[in-house]
């Protein structure tokens, strides 16, 4: 069985802390994934950049997006351009379709944070061309704080007959791959399969407390500010923390 994390964030992401090369050192040679996927907040450069520096890292990424919706947070996986931020979920999701991704709704129904309620779902999931895009929920999101969420998805995954996807959610070095998607294969290609034919399996990698978390990402986010972020030179070198002189760039179409 093949490993995925499908949800991180790297500096892209306002809420980001790491850079690209050091998500793709951490995601391949610690937490030993065969696949993953870039889904900064309504940004896509971070993840064609991860597509292109990918190789040596031995490891493959889905080029993704959390789309802000007028609904809530989504995960359009597949995707080589940007969905605009703000539409109806119904209508992100088509956007989507039109280029050929697949959609996945991260964190449903979770308190603090922008999520897709389930009546939302539901009624969408009508649209026969939605329901031939959007294809999973994720059931374990490894960054939420209102964690009974995590459970109440999987009732709806199970519902709703889709597919069940694990996810770190990270914004942190050290969270990626805290929670997978495992699946038949290795491949990129092998995972698409997957989520449509319902044959992933959502798995809790580690469980680590939110004032944990929270701390670590406030520490993150303060370096980030001061221009500091984690980095990797080459695949070879260890992670650092380095000075990057302009992050503006990285987050400026977010802002």
């Amino acid at each position: 069985m093949g490993k995925a994390d499908l949800h991180i964030h790297t500096i892209y992401s306002w809420d980001g802390t790491c850079a690209v090369e050091a998500v793709l050192k951490q995601a391949a040679h610690v937490a030993h994934l065969d696949v993953i996927a870039i889904t900064d907040h309504d940004e896509i450069r971070g993840a064609l950049d991860a597509q292109d520096l990918a190789y040596p890292y031995g490891i493959e990424v889905i080029p993704g997006i959390e789309i802000s919706t007028a609904d809530g947070h989504l995960l359009a996986l597949f995707v080589h351009e940007k969905i605009p931020a703000g539409l109806p979920l119904q209508e992100t999701v088509l956007r989507v379709h039109e280029k050929g991704g697949l959609c996945i709704v991260p964190h449903p129904e979770a308190r603090l944070t922008q999520s897709v309620r389930s009546k939302v779902l539901q009624e969408a999931l009508k649209i026969s061309s939605v329901a031939q895009t959007l294809r999973g929920i994720e059931t374990f999101n490894a960054g939420l704080f209102d964690r009974k969420a995590n459970a109440n998805a999987g009732k709806l995954a199970q519902n709703l007959s889709l597919a069940s996807i694990g996810a770190s959610d990270s914004h942190l070095l050290w969270t990626i791959g805290h929670g997978v998607t495992q699946f038949p294969g290795r491949t990129a290609t092998d995972l698409h399969n997957a989520i449509k034919n319902r044959l992933t399996i959502s798995s809790v990698v580690k469980k680590s407390g939110n004032a944990l978390i929270l701390l670590s990402w406030m520490r993150g986010y303060l370096l980030r500010r001061a221009g500091w972020v984690e980095y990797n030179r080459f695949p070879e070198a260890p992670v650092r923390l380095e000075r990057i002189p302009s992050l503006a760039k990285f987050t400026l179409a977010n802002e």
